[in-house]
This record gives C-alpha cells, sequence and structure tokens, in this order.
C-alpha cells in the first residue's frame, strides 16, 4: 500500500473567462464514487442552464479508480485535461466539474484544452490540501509510573495520540506511521521495562495536521 496521498480539506470554486466563455471549477473532497456522483449532481443541478458541465474524478489512495467526461465538448478537450490536473498535482479522494457558460466565440481545440486546464489549476491552487499517513492503531497499557516515559517518547517521535484513559492503569490509543511501528515500539518496551502491555490493529490512513480531520 502507498504511504502517503495528498487531498483537499474542502470543497472550493474558481472561475475564468475566456472570450467571454464562462469556465468555472469546482473541487470537492471524496472518499467514493457514490460521494462523486453526488457532487456531480448537485453542481449540474445548480448550473442546469449552462453548456457544458464536465467532470473528472480520482478515488483511492492505491490503484485510484479514475473517470472523466467531455459531456458534450469536443472528445479529449475537457475532462481528460481536468485529470491531468489532479494527476499532477498528485490529489487523489477528490472530484471536479468545470462548468462552460457558452460565449459566442469558439475557442477550438487547443482553446478548450488550455481553458479547461486553467480553470482546473486555479481550483486545485486555491483548495487547503492535506497529506496522510499510513498507519497503524496500537494501543498501549502501562501503569502511572510508565506514563511520563510514555508521553516523552510520543512527543519526541510526533505520534498522534486518538485517546487517553485513566483508570487502575492508563490505556492510550495511538496512530503510529507504518515505517515508524516497529521503532516506537521497541523504545517503549525498553522504557517500561517490558512492563507496557501493547496491542496492534489495523491500518490506516491518519493526518498529523492538527485542527483537521485525523482518520481517513
Amino acid at each position: 500500500m502507498t504511504r502517503t496521498y495528498n487531498t483537499i480539506v474542502s470543497e472550493c470554486t474558481q472561475e475564468i473567462v475566456e472570450k467571454k466563455s464562462r469556465f468555472i471549477a469546482h473541487i470537492a473532497p471524496v472518499k467514493t464514487v457514490e460521494e462523486a456522483e453526488a457532487f456531480f449532481e448537485r453542481i449540474q443541478k445548480k448550473h442546469y442552464d449552462a453548456r457544458h458541465n464536465c467532470i473528472a474524478y480520482s478515488i483511492g489512495a492505491n490503484q485510484p479508480q479514475r473517470r472523466c467526461s467531455d459531456d458534450g465538448e469536443p472528445s479529449g478537450t475537457a475532462g481528460n485535461p481536468m485529470l491531468e490536473v489532479l494527476s499532477g498535482a498528485n490529489l487523489t479522494n477528490v472530484a471536479a466539474v468545470v462548468t462552460r457558460y457558452f460565449g459566442g466565440t469558439l475557442l477550438g481545440t487547443g482553446g478548450l484544452v488550455r481553458a479547461y486546464t486553467n480553470a482546473m489549476k486555479q481550483a486545485v491552487n486555491a483548495c487547503e490540501q492535506i497529506t496522510y499517513y499510513l498507519g497503524r492503531r496500537i494501543e498501549i497499557v502501562c501503569d502511572y509510573m510508565a506514563v511520563g516515559k510514555l508521553q516523552y517518547v510520543l512527543e519526541q517521535n510526533e505520534i498522534l495520540q486518538l485517546e487517553a484513559n485513566y483508570g487502575e492503569n492508563v490505556e492510550f490509543v495511538l496512530m503510529i506511521p507504518e515505517d515508524k511501528v516497529d521503532d516506537i515500539l521497541n523504545q517503549i518496551v525498553e522504557l517500561t521495562s517490558g512492563k507496557a502491555k501493547i496491542k496492534k490493529g489495523d491500518q490506516r490512513y491518519f493526518s498529523l495536521e492538527k485542527s483537521k480531520e485525523k482518520l481517513c
């Protein structure tokens, strides 16, 4: 599985004008094809009077599903250039629509490719991006004497702490990057003299950035 992937934090829209034709680029984070289709439908309803609503999506971190449509524009002039912008920006789990209101002047195939590409680039550049890392959920149970040492390890290695439960013992629920799991767990075993109980969970993608979505 790929160790990282990039996506966007929230939906955004940008507009350009080429020879009086308006190109409105909409881009949104999605996790499934169904979410992408719902986004397309919402934008198409909003811009029902537009000449074209061209679409593209890339979904999945590993061998992503990709789809695009020219929606009546000459073949290869809209959807594929949009998809190439997403791929060039290393973005996945994103869906995009570029809406065109025809301005009365034909742009030609080269002009259309440039316009759809430029509109898509403007939207991508306007979006806040986020990186997700492949990690593993780890549960650690230790006594109170070991808490300080354990927290030191977590802080030094910038490990994401999902939960901390204080009872008879202390239980930490962590997300550790997959390539750091063995090293971090070895440190914990050494610092707690092997007394910490460690349980490995499943793999998931997660973000280290504060105030943003942590798990995906």
